[in-house]
Parts: structure tokens; sequence; C-alpha cells
């Protein structure tokens, strides 16, 4: 971190600008070390319309893009206050100005840009203070990106009883590093949460750049250092003191051989090159043809190696690992398990009623075997399949797959290892890099396995530095993912677990994220395309309900379109939302969600099914429609939420045939037993490809008609006297002459519009004509069905 202001570290007075002069007051007091601190109070909770002001002083920024400030303060409870009501506030607001330079001492209100309204979690009362109870709170807030040379600080009192403890103002930055024998400087971060800074290496003395290869790495922004990417090598007569691989592990020896475990053991490599942490035996069956192979690990120089089959060959390779890392593979030992054990041999001298107690035995247990698995067989047809609490000792019968949840597993490892396949880091090279995850980087490559042709892939890598809870949410992804086989599903490759970095390799698909695919390419595709693109949608998400997941994030943004068009439901790690996700905003005991994409039970008590599914997938209908338009527009979260609970839903696109939005209409019925399945989405939408006439006819599931989204923003149409206030009200006032010198003087003429007929406004926008078309259709709707008008549509 670089900071540019702590106001803690400040022991004379900070001087900050207070306005009124009544209001903050600049207070020495002590932080919750006891340690002595400056800080500023305000407590004018007894008089209404409170307005206090507090800035600080200039803050030059460097060059700093993305600032973040870290705010300490303690509020008191409104209740713990006698004779408040009505005046207290348990919040204030902060905000900045961005300048070149200082201003002075006056401040203006207008010229400040607001962060955020700053609530405190814990409020401390009377009797808190008496026993020395300090309830801090913290919060950090973001501010960028940031062009001038520096700013200001603007604190906003509205009736608190507040102390602002500390105030630290910082950026973050990539320090400088060595790496690949390459050096990279220090580095400012970038503007945004997901921005990534390319940086080129310079190579250090005696070392050049590897050609075609110029070392590369990428700065994220949380100020740490990426994969790197290319390198510099040693010049002629030089080489790199103190990081070679361990050298070979060559002398296995087989110390016991059973039906179904071998026991190996090994000497030290000749030359370990620093001390040995561990070893890695890898096997796998000789005469298996994709030679997918199984590991294991020993801090020792031996191990046992179990779960193998009777009277199979296997070949066993050993590598050992210290700080630099993976020594290579020994030569092959190849080994053969003994046969499996006969039926015990009974010699004629043997007791007969041995033999008749020992076959008694066998049967019962066969018999009671069979009964157990016919009740656990019956139980299963009845109840369907098992959803995200399946156990993991759950019985497969044939013919069925059923989701399992990661969770369920005690070892989370042992949940990876069994759904996805372990690749070797050797046959993954990594091009370029793509954008940033939560966990850290995703980059493009390619993928070459022994015995098949390299393939493009995409690889999601864990940032240095993770916690194991990191490194198992990010592994969690690739669980689910590993276990699903669909054409409109992304394929996992395999996963990276036993190197650095650790990584998740998946199928590469050119196009990117259906949202930003359809803006992209806005209005260039035919009706029956876009409905072909709903169609794999609706499969792969009747794959995902056959088999019991629930996906929970179902959005456009979540779906990746490859170079034929093809769209995969993807992003399997959002059981949970990332705080992160600008999306992820209406927050729940359960955590947040993303409202305009999510049903109401979902969000009212967190029922998730695969009826919530169903809604959201009528949100990606819409979405699809739209070209990538932003649902509910520019309507808050919370009035999103009300008119869904009034029954109002989204009107159709532009250019929408009436049997799509009908079909949208019966995935956002209020009860979800009467949406329709996934099933029968993918049957209505072949019958659409197969007959486009029944595009134009509503022939959906639901008998119910609901009315369509008004929009919120603008909650009457009749209630505005000119056009000239419409287009005000929805932000599109900049077309008022337009509108005037065309004639069109009252809403009933606006209400008759067509496209054509914005477009001849001079309206080129294409952002501008659908938010003006739509807005038409919704006056369209309101006179009709509010008012009866009697305007034709």
């Amino acid at each position: 971190l670089v900071i540019l202001l702590d106001s803690k570290a400040q022991q004379t007075e900070l001087e900050w600008i207070s306005y009124p002069p009544n209001g903050w007051e600049e207070i020495s007091g002590l932080d919750e070390n006891y340690t002595p601190i400056r800080t500023y109070q305000v407590c004018q909770v007894m008089e209404p319309n409170q307005n206090n002001w507090l800035r600080t002083n200039w803050i030059e920024k460097g060059n700093a893009q993305r600032i973040f400030v870290e705010l300490k303060f303690t509020l008191r409870d409104c209740n713990s206050l006698p004779g408040v009501v009505g005046t207290c506030k348990e919040t204030f607001n902060l905000y900045y100005q961005e300048t070149d330079s200082e201003v002075g001492r006056s401040l203006r209100e207008n010229q400040y840009v607001k962060i955020d309204t700053i609530a405190a979690d814990e409020s401390f009362t009377q009797g808190d203070l008496g026993e020395r109870k300090m309830k801090l709170n913290t919060e950090v807030r973001i501010i960028g990106p940031l062009s001038r040379r520096g700013f200001y600080l603007a604190f906003q009192d509205v009736g608190a009883c507040i102390a602002l403890v500390s105030v630290k103002v910082y950026y973050k930055k990539c320090w400088s590093i060595i790496e690949n024998l390459a050096t990279f400087p220090d580095t400012v971060t970038g503007s945004e949460f997901s921005s990534l800074v390319e940086v080129e290496g310079a190579c250090v003395s005696d070392a050049e750049e590897e050609a075609d290869n110029s070392p590369k790495m990428h700065c994220s922004a949380e100020g740490e250092w990426l994969v790197p990417i290319g390198k510099c090598i040693c010049k002629a007569g030089f080489h790199q003191k103190g990081d070679a691989s361990p050298s070979q592990v060559s002398e296995v020896i087989k110390e016991k051989v059973q039906q179904r475990s071998i026991q190996l053991s090994w000497q030290e490599p000749q030359q370990p090159n620093g001390v040995i942490t561990e070893y890695e035996i890898k096997y796998y069956e000789k005469d298996q043809k994709d030679r997918v192979y199984s590991t294991v690990r020993s801090k020792s120089t031996s191990a046992t190696v179990n779960n193998l089959k009777p009277s199979t060959a296997y070949v066993f390779q050993i590598r050992a690992f210290t700080e630099a890392g993976y020594g290579t593979f020994g030569p092959r030992l190849e080994i053969t398990t003994q046969e499996e054990a006969t039926a015990a041999i009974v010699s004629s001298e043997q007791n007969p009623v041995i033999i008749i107690a020992v076959v008694a035995v066998a049967g019962t247990i066969i018999l009671v075997f069979m009964v157990f698995g016919f009740i656990i067989g019956r139980r299963y047809a009845l109840a369907g399949p098992i959803g995200l609490s399946a156990p993991v000792s759950l019985l497969k019968f044939p013919g069925t797959k059923t989701y399992i949840d990661p969770e369920t597993y005690e070892d989370p490892n042992r949940a990876v290892h069994q759904f996805a396949k372990e690749l070797d880091a050797s046959c993954i090279k990594i091009e370029r890099v793509i954008g940033a995850g939560e966990f850290g980087e995703v980059c493009s490559g390619r993928l070459k396995l022994p015995g098949k042709r390299d393939m493009s892939v995409a690889i999601k890598t864990l940032k240095v530095g993770y916690t194991e809870k990191q490194r198992r949410d990010f592994l969690c992804e690739a669980s689910v993912m590993g276990q699903f086989d669909h054409p409109n599903v992304v394929h996992l490759e395999g996963v990276v677990t036993r190197g650095k970095p650790v990584m998740i390799v998946i199928e590469y698909m050119e196009n990117g994220s259906l949202d930003g695919f359809l803006r992209k390419h806005d209005g260039q595709f035919t009706v029956i395309q876009l409905v072909g693109m709903l169609r794999g949608i609706a499969a792969g998400m009747r794959y995902l309900s056959d088999m019991g997941y629930v996906h929970r994030d179902l959005a456009a943004r979540n779906i990746l379109v490859n170079s034929n068009l093809v769209c995969k439901v993807s992003d399997f790690g959002l059981s949970r939302v990332i705080d992160d996700d600008p999306e992820a905003v209406y927050t729940t005991t359960g955590g947040k969600i993303p409202v305009r994409w999510t049903a109401p039970e979902a969000i009212q008590y967190r029922k998730f099914t695969s009826a919530s599914d169903v809604w959201s997938y009528g949100v990606v209908m819409w979405e699809v429609m739209s070209y990538g338009e932003r649902p509910y527009w520019d309507m808050s979260n919370q009035d999103v939420i009300k008119a869904i609970e009034e029954g109002y839903r989204l009107p159709a696109p532009m250019d929408c045939p009436p049997g799509l939005h009908q079909l949208m209409l019966d995935c956002w019925q209020k009860d979800r037993a009467e949406r329709p399945k996934f099933d029968q989405i993918v049957s209505i939408l072949d019958k659409m490809i197969r007959n486009p006439n029944t595009l134009k006819t509503p022939v959906g599931t639901c008998t119910r008609p609901i009315s369509p989204l008004l929009d919120q923003s603008t909650p009457d149409f009749t209630a505005f006297r000119s056009v000239g206030e419409w287009l005000e009200a929805i932000k599109m006032e900049r077309y008022r002459d337009n509108f005037t010198a065309a004639g069109y003087g009252s809403l009933e003429s606006v209400a008759r519009m067509s496209i054509e007929d914005v477009m001849s406004l001079g309206i080129t926008l294409v952002g501008h004509q659908k938010k003006i078309m739509s807005s038409i259709q919704t006056m369209r709707a309101q006179m009709l069905h509010l008012h009866g008008t009697g305007v034709q549509v």
C-alpha cells in the first residue's frame, strides 16, 4: 500500500475545514489501544435539519487512478438518546472533489461527488462509554478512476452523534521484483477492479530475452504480480545459481506386491539441489489407451499404493520436490499385481458341516444385499433425482447420474480428484492474459495431451499467496464442472493441483460472454438465430436440472459463446455470489444475490430450485432479444422488487415476436409451480424453429395473462402535460427540438410512433432508439390498459 493520508499518524492539529463552525469539532482523543489521536466529532442530534460538513486538506494522488478510503468511527445509538425521535440519524455521507491544485478554504456543496452513505455495524450507548467499550466501525470505499492531480474528501453529517476516529487514504501498487531473470519496476494498479496492467520486464545483467518470448507480467488491481509470460535466459557462458530442479529418482525397489497394493522404496536423487520436502509417485495401467494417471505423495523415501486391480500391470515413476520445484520423473518401473484369490479350496478331509455353514452364510449375505438393493432402488425411483444434499456414499444405479455437492465431502481435495482429471503442468502453455477472475487471472493457451492433438483452452489460475479456503473455493468450481458432460455446458478439461500455479483448464469459447457478444453485434442476427441460441441454453439447463443441479446465477453474462455461435452454460462457482460482483447488490441473510435475474421466492426466502432457474432463464431470453440491454434499465433494485411483487413484468423488446414474449411471461409466473419446466421450454423452442409462424402467436404454457412491466421511473405517462416533460422523465430531453420540429406536440401522437418514425427524427444511437421505443410501448399499454383512451396500437 502507498499511504497518501493517515490521520492517526499526525499528532498535531489536522486543521480540516468545518462548516458551519459549530458542527464538526476537532478533539484530542484515544484510539482502541489508548494511543493519543486527533478526532473529529459532531453530535447535533437535538436540532432538526442538520447539514454539517467537514473537508480534508488537499491530497495529491501521484500516479494513482484507484483510491481506497478507510474510515474508522464510533456512532451513538439513537434509541439511547431520549427526546430525539425524528431528528437523530445513524449514518453520514462521504464525498470527494477532484482538483489540479488547492482551491482555498471555501466549501461549496455542489462541487462534490457523493461516494456513499456510511452506516455503522456497531453503535454504542451511554453504558458502553462508562465501561470503556469502544465499538469501532471500519468501512472501506473506493473512488476512481481519477484524472486530476489530487482531490479532497468531505464528510456530511445530517444529524448523527458520531466520532471520526481515523481516516486513511491509500492506493495499491505492485512492488518491483525479479522474476525469470527479468526485473519488473514498481507499477501502480489500474483504474478498474478487473483491470490488469501489462508490464515489460528488463533482463538482468548477463541475461537476454528468449527468442520471440519477451518477459511480461501483469499487475492486478490488488497490487499482486500475476503469472509471468516469457522469460530471459542466461547468455552463453553463464548459468543461473540456486534454482536447479532436483535430479531424477532412478533407484526404485518393489518391496511388497499384493493383489490390490504395491509397496515401493527408493534412494534420494544424487543431486537434490536443496531440501526435498516430498516425493510424487505417478502410476497408470500399462494397457490403458488414454494413459490417465493417478498420483500419491510421500514425505519419506517409501510409499504404498493402494486400490489397485489384481492381475494388472502398472507403470510407476517418481520425482522429488524442493522449494525450486519438481524434478523430472525417473525411469518407468513396471510391476504386475498378484492374481485374485480363487474360491476357498476345501479338502475332502474337512468336516462337511463346515462346508454347509460357509455356503449358508454366503447365501444369506447375498440375499440381504439383494433385498437392500431392491428397497433402495424403489425409494430412489419414487423420490426422483437427489438434489444438492446428496450424500457422498450415494448408491449409483445403471442409467442414473445425479449431481453430488462437493460441500458434502469432508476433504474437498477428494471431491476434486474424483470429478476432475489431474493434468501435468508441462502439457499446458499459457499464451496471454485475457482477464481477471475472483481468485486470479484468466488466460488463454494450448493444451497438449499425450497421443492427442493440441487444443485451445481457457486457464483460470489461483493467485500467489492464497489461503487454504481460497484454494478450496477455487477448486470447488472444478468439482462441480467435472460432473457435467453436455454440448451446451462448458466442458472441464482438467485441473493442476500438484504444482504452481494451481489451475482450472476449460474449453476455450472464442466469442466470450453472451451479453457482451450481443451488444457488439446489435441487430445483426435473425430471430431464428436468436431462438437457436436460446434453445441451446435451455438444453444445457434441462441437462443440469435433470441431474438435480440448481445454478442460482443464470444470466447472459454467465453464458459463453464459441466460434460456431453455440451457447454454453458456465460459471458454476456461484452457489454463492462474490462481493465484488456489481450485480450482487441486494443483501439477504444468506449473502448477496443478483436481484434482476432472481425469482421472488429466492429473494425473499432464499428458496432456490430449478423453478427459480426458469425465472432467470426468462430474463436471459429478454437479454438475448434486446441484444444485451440491462434488465429493468435504470430502475433501482428496490423498485424492481416492488414492481415484481405488484405483478408487473418486463415488456417485449423491440421486434420481439409475441410467442417469445409469452414464453418469458410464463417463466415469470409468481407461483413457481405454474412455470414451465426446461424440457417444456426446449420443446416449445424446437417448434418455433421448425415452424417460424408459431413465433407470431402466443402459445405459452400458462393460461393467466400477466401485465407487462410499466416503467417504474415514469409510473403514469398520462400524468405528463407535454412531450417535453415525458422526454425529461426518461432522460432523453436532448431530443426535445427533434420532436417539436417533426410536429409531435401531444403524447397521443407520440404513442402512435414506430421505430421508423423515431429514426426519421435523426436519432441515430441504437440504445436511445430502443429506450424511446420501449417507453412508447409502455405508454401505449398504460393508455389502453389503465385509461382506455382508444389509441391504436
